[in-house]
């Protein structure tokens, strides 16, 4: 599990609260049932209002994602199409119908289905293509929904502290409880900005970027089972993957292969 996301939302979250603290203040003040209520229930809402019912099905699962998902390392993907390029290689494509029921990878699992079954090479590599495109656009919807939420958090804040200024002109015959009534109002838009920039947006880029990191899986998939089905020599296999790598990863890779090798 790669546990970023939740360290950076709660650490961010604990960081205002601790200024609070260190400024004098309690942090008991600024939790505020109606300004919560009114900037988390109101934003969602907002955001609602702005798409399609399909796209909120899945929000819990996007959230579960965002903050769970584990980022597989790219050179044990590359290391696994490697050691199934050796198998074809040395018994033919056929011999991968047992090694396919192994294959953890689901995207991968999939091609080599299909590339085993005989699918012709340019159907295989537009199929494949089209599922990634796919998944993007599904993953961008996705990432678009917490995207409205930290766009329109802020301004539904500046809604709350109008209304909660409006309540203190009401009561300007009570003087003792302006200053509690003003604080109220300016909680409101503390939690719009607050919810936007720490929660929501974070969250929105933090999907965007798993999906650029699995569609870049994808795409190494699809070239490695290209090449298997091709019946390429598998260290070329591995130096073509590796070249899809960003040079860092590169670099571990073939020095790994290279230890191997060496052993």
């Amino acid at each position: 599990m790669d546990i970023s996301t939740i360290i950076g939302v709660v650490g961010g979250l604990a960081i205002v609260f601790i200024v609070q603290i260190l400024e004098g203040g309690s942090p008991t003040s600024i939790l505020l049932i109606p300004s919560m209520l009114l900037v988390f229930g109101g934003g969602f809402a907002a955001a609602m209002a702005g798409g399609v019912m399909k796209d909120w099905t899945g929000v819990g699962a996007q959230l579960n994602r965002a903050f769970t998902q584990k980022v597989t390392p790219p050179t044990q993907l590359v290391d696994e199409v490697v050691k199934l390029a050796e198998r074809a290689r040395r018994e033919g494509l056929l011999a991968l119908e047992d090694a396919v029921k192994t294959v953890q990878h689901p995207f991968l699992k999939r091609g080599l289905q299909l590339a085993i079954d005989g699918t012709d090479p340019d159907e295989l590599h537009d199929i494949l293509h089209a599922e990634i495109a796919a998944k993007k656009k599904s993953d961008k919807a996705g990432a678009k929904l917490f995207e409205n939420m930290g766009g329109y958090a802020p301004t539904i804040g500046i809604v709350g502290t109008v209304m909660g200024l409006v309540h203190v002109l009401e009561n300007l015959d009570q003087p003792d409880t302006l200053g509690h009534s003003i604080a109220a109002a300016f909680c409101a838009t503390l939690w719009g900005v607050l919810s936007a920039n720490l929660m929501w947006l974070p969250i929105a880029s933090r999907l965007g970027r798993l999906s650029n990191v699995e569609a870049e899986e994808m795409e190494l998939v699809v070239d490695g089972v290209l090449a298997i089905q091709a019946g390429s020599n598998p260290r070329l296999v591995a130096q073509k993957l590796r070249s899809l790598l960003p040079p860092d990863e590169a670099k571990k890779a073939e020095a790994a292969a290279n230890t191997k090798r060496a052993a």
